[in-house]
């Protein structure tokens, strides 16, 4: 079977640049197809699914910045795009980093610099391939991590409610797995071969919750909103007592009558979908205090399970610390390591005040930091007690020292704030005071790492 060629478009509306790039990358064995505005690079990214654009800021219909923010909001896991500019600017290239850009090149162009982005932009996107993959049949396969009666009882409840639709509550502190007990009620439903679209209500600001939920229609063209993605599907809402009255209102009719209108739009759109919820607070209390539409509450809260914490049932910690090996193993090919028996010991009687999530961190940060296959009691101690490690030395260099800066730091600022977030107990506010970030900013920066609320 013959390899994949790669295929790169170029955006550029200088017809010397387009023609000398051109030129070079069709010499080192890549397909390229250009554009000279932002109307025609539309028409050929939907023609040619390019695995890789190199994007020129200044255009004449479009600029190329617009353009990134335009295919970033339409696509998910957009190729990587590598922008340049004659006329660069630290702003513009901070501007294309932060909304995903993979990097910036500066005119006029270093054809060798030119060739070894490529070359590494493209690697990059197979690897983001590889293991969206493999997070993808993770998911799919994942169920319940352990043996106690409280794993057991829950998985039966799920089993036996999977086969009617009735909208269900989970409630529990944060970090004790809601998500994925809802993920293992959709595995077990009709709808599992449906989507499964899971939203971190907390992250999505208020002025955008209407797009993000509804979608929108604008000069003809549609953008799906969550709930039309979820469609014939499960739509899980994490962290329900997070959401604006506004949104409540609108999301109450959109349940009632299966249907909805897109912001923008004229023509209701019908949708099936089976809606589950989670919450780390009280919501009778929020609908006391008038924080939250008591009609809505009774309506998402056709069924309540209460999920215990893993102070509970903290039998199940050596499973759970053995899952989280082989997964990071796997979703991240860190080296394998193993929790000496001592560790373990020490762990089913820590108080772990993040539950699951506490617990799927600790590992990570001790394989990503740790040296050694075994993982003994001092390591476990030093590492509860400090945000990534200590002191790094000569003889002990974190993995993530040894990737390109952007991948470094995206590892560094995961763990730095998944830190904080469990010091503050799951509290977007008070996290943005602990860290001294803007909230905006902090809900962008949490969404890009896939930090779950």
């Amino acid at each position: 079977m013959n390899a994949h060629i790669p295929q790169i478009l170029v955006v550029d509306d200088e017809p010397d640049i387009r023609r000398l790039v051109c030129e070079i990358l069709e010499d080192e064995g890549y397909q390229v197809a250009t554009a000279e505005n932002a109307s025609t690079a539309r028409e050929l990214k939907r023609s040619t699914a390019p695995d890789l654009i190199l994007l020129d800021i200044w255009m004449p219909d479009t600029d190329g910045i617009t353009l990134l923010k335009e295919w970033v909001a339409e696509e998910a896991m957009l190729c990587p795009v590598v922008m340049m500019s004659g006329h660069g600017s630290v702003e513009a290239a901070v501007e294309a980093t932060r909304l995903g850009a993979y990097d910036f090149l500066e005119k006029p162009l270093s054809m060798a610099k030119l060739l070894l982005i490529v070359e590494r932009a493209l690697e990059a996107s197979s690897l983001q391939i590889e293991n969206a993959g493999l997070k993808q049949q993770l998911v799919a396969d994942i169920e319940p991590v352990g043996k106690s009666a409280a794993v057991a009882r829950m998985k039966d409840q799920l089993k036996r409610l999977a086969q009617h639709d009735a909208r269900v509550l989970f409630v529990g502190e944060a970090g004790v797995g809601k998500e994925m007990y809802a993920r293992y009620l959709h595995n077990n439903s009709f709808r599992r071969d449906g989507p499964f679209v899971d939203v971190a209500v907390g992250s999505i600001s208020p002025e955008n919750s209407a797009v993000e939920f509804f979608g929108k229609e604008d000069a003809g063209k549609i953008y799906p909103g969550l709930l039309e993605r979820a469609h014939k599907g499960t739509l899980f809402l994490g962290e329900i007592g997070g959401m604006d009255k506004e949104t409540q209102l609108r999301l109450l009719g959109a349940l009632e009558s299966s249907s909805f209108l897109r912001v923008g739009g004229g023509e209701a759109v019908r949708v099936e979908v089976r809606v589950v919820a989670s919450t780390r607070i009280a919501l009778d209390e929020e609908v006391k205090a008038g924080r939250f539409r008591q009609d809505l509450y009774y309506l998402l809260n056709e069924v309540s399970l209460d999920v215990q914490s893993l102070r509970e049932h903290s039998e199940d910690v050596p499973a759970l610390l053995s899952f989280y090996v082989d997964y990071f193993v796997s979703q991240d090919r860190l080296p394998f390591r193993k929790f000496s028996m001592a560790a373990q010991n020490y762990l089913r009687n820590y108080s772990w005040r993040g539950n699951v999530r506490e617990l799927k961190n600790l590992v990570q940060r001790l394989m990503i930091l740790g040296v050694g296959e075994d993982i003994e009691l001092d390591e476990v101690k030093a590492a509860l007690g400090s945000v990534i490690g200590d002191a790094v030395t000569a003889h002990s260099v974190p993995e993530f020292f040894n990737l390109p800066l952007k991948d470094a730091r995206d590892h560094f600022e995961k763990a730095y704030l998944e830190y904080h977030f469990e010091r503050t107990g799951g509290s977007v506010a008070k996290l943005s005071a602990a860290v001294g970030m803007e909230r905006t900013h902090l809900y962008r920066k949490l969404h890009s790492l896939n930090i779950k609320l």
